[in-house]
């Protein structure tokens, strides 16, 4: 039996990806070149699209502003209801979600005396743009911790856990992380998508070099053992063990690798039921409000 192939939870659902997927085979067979940007323009591509996220309305409580980005603006959810001085827990999504699937980790976290903020990552929820990558999540914490000024906690999702490992690592001013099923490394993840659409090993070497051209960032810097020898904040990795877009290898990995990491897995919640689970949301808070 084929081990499956983790890059087809994002692509084999959805009609557009399945028929750009035979025409990035066919082009890639007479114009390389054309076939690898073609192929990297949806790689940046999150499917489903974020029109059903910018349709949900504000939860009650929560109040929505938008903060300028790069050449767009990101949306940021913030409690409305309490009061100045809480220490600050930045909440951030994976590819392909959007910042309310924080929101019952941000309500928790509300609960117990901290100031939970929910951001929408660019081309994601109610944020700018329709392509983004992992680098550029990375910025958008950045440029998240330079308005909110040193965080108490990131608790993040999926890619997002992944961008903000690599922003503690690279020196954001964080205390703890909550690193919630996160992704396995770029490179890796670049073989499953090229291989989810028969494109061949070499294509997924040319994108990755592509990227690092793009973004001046070495794929490599997100590796666990990259990241393992720069971050020190103490982290809490949750991953559920039947997790089929995120193998749970990944976070053993990340477990091995950092030097204060302690890894809490579950069963039977997949990638995303894992953020509202009882004991998951109980796990995380008690991590983040340790002293």
């Amino acid at each position: 039996m084929s081990t499956p192939n983790p890059a087809t939870a994002f692509y084999a659902a959805s009609r557009s990806a399945r028929w750009i997927g035979a025409a990035l085979r066919g082009t890639q067979s007479i114009a390389p070149g054309l076939g690898m940007r073609l192929a990297l323009r949806l790689f940046f591509t999150p499917l489903p699209l974020k029109l059903t996220a910018r349709r949900r309305a504000v939860p009650a409580g929560w109040q929505l502003s938008h903060w300028p980005f790069e050449q767009g603006t990101v949306a940021v959810y913030r409690r409305a209801d309490q009061p100045a001085g809480l220490p600050t827990v930045l909440l951030v999504h994976g590819w392909a979600g959007d910042a309310l699937q924080m929101r019952p980790l941000g309500d928790a976290l509300a609960a117990a005396g901290f100031a939970p903020v929910l951001l929408d990552f660019p081309a994601h929820g109610r944020s700018a743009a329709w392509r983004s990558t992992l680098p550029q999540f990375v910025r958008a914490l950045w440029a998240a911790s330079a308005r909110l000024g040193p965080l108490h906690a990131v608790v993040a999702h999926s890619l997002g856990a992944l961008a903000a490992g690599h922003a503690a690592a690279s020196g954001l001013p964080v205390k703890r992380l909550a690193l919630i099923a996160p992704s396995p490394p770029p490179g890796l993840f670049l073989h499953w998508f090229s291989g989810s659409f028969g494109l061949g090993a070499g294509l997924a070497e040319r994108m990755g070099a592509a990227i690092e051209r793009r973004e001046g960032v070495p794929l490599q810097q997100f590796e666990p053992a990259w990241l393992g020898e720069r971050l020190a904040q103490p982290t809490l990795l949750l991953h559920d063990e039947g997790d089929r877009v995120a193998p749970l290898a990944g976070s053993r990995a990340l477990q091995q690798a950092l030097p204060d990491a302690r890894l809490a897995t579950t069963s039977g919640l997949g990638h995303r039921r894992v953020l509202s689970d009882e004991e998951g949301i109980r796990l995380v808070v008690e991590h983040v409000r340790a002293k």
